[in-house]
């Protein structure tokens, strides 16, 4: 009996945990199909599909526009930190050199700053670079709280990668990146899918750095799009539009956490290997 009480608390846990996770989304989708004086009234059930919600969003701001910005910033913040984060990982994994320990402290230590500590810093470095309103100065700025998250993850996947693996390559005449491309990255996919994953999800929802480093309609992204969304005066709200826009953006993230979950929870999970 005490057995089959703990097992009812805990899918009774999991089940508010889960709702809690859930229901604000869930209260989105069905507010974005509401219209008119609908949507001040409480409905937990949709009664009627209205998608002139999603259809204004595109037609009455540049939405599509600032949809293909975030695309475009998200995956080549993705690349870029997958790419320096596996040659930095190899260097601080693999190779022996003094002060090792103290870098990867001080690579994981620079993630610790809030964002807002670093704006004004950053402000004048993406100006001086001649890179505002350009998505090139969010892409940099991004890697800020991408890339040393990235490092740290991959330096530890691949500290714990079997060294008669590296030592094999070497007898074979392996340069250091035929190494990293050839061996270690093979075995790498469920690190480099979670890290990869992770930091396109800070990049697609990032809205400081987008809010200050860009100026016009046509070089923002989709945060901040969301946020400037106006109604037909400064006291009214498009609630419709808003929370259409919003389940709009939060559908792409959904959907790849869906198609890899399973590599996502092998790359968190994934303790040493062992030769």
């Amino acid at each position: 009996m005490k057995r089959l009480l703990g097992w009812a608390g805990f899918y009774l846990l999991v089940a508010a945990i889960i709702l809690y996770s859930v229901f604000p989304f869930y209260y989105a989708i069905v507010t974005s199909l509401k219209a008119g004086s609908q949507l001040f009234s409480v409905e937990y059930f949709p009664t009627a599909w209205n998608w002139d919600n999603y259809v204004s969003v595109f037609r009455e701001q540049p939405f599509a526009h600032n949809l293909f910005n975030s695309v475009l910033v998200s995956f080549a913040v993705v690349a870029l930190s997958l790419f320096f984060g596996v040659t930095a990982a190899f260097a601080l994994g693999r190779v022996q050199f003094r002060g090792r320990g103290l870098l990867l402290m001080t690579v994981l230590a620079v993630s610790m700053f809030p964002q807002v500590a670093v704006l004004s810093g950053m402000f004048e470095l993406i100006r001086g670079l001649g890179l505002y309103n350009n998505l090139l100065g969010l892409v940099i700025s991004y890697m800020i709280f991408t890339l040393p998250f990235t490092v740290w993850v991959l330096t530890t996947f691949m500290r714990d990668l079997p060294k008669e693996l590296e030592e094999a390559a070497i007898m074979d005449g392996a340069s250091s990146w035929e190494i990293i491309v050839k061996v270690f990255m093979p075995l790498m996919w469920p690190a480099l899918v979670t890290t990869g994953l992770l930091a396109f999800i800070a990049a697609w929802n990032e809205f400081l750095f987008a809010l200050t480093f860009t100026l016009t309609n046509t070089q923002r992204t989709v945060p901040v799009a969301i946020a400037l969304i106006s109604g037909a005066s400064q006291y009214e709200l498009p609630w419709g539009n808003i929370m259409a826009a919003s389940v709009i953006v939060t559908l792409p993230v959904v959907v790849l956490v869906l198609i890899f979950q399973r590599r996502i929870v092998s790359g968190l999970t994934a303790g040493a290997v062992k030769g």
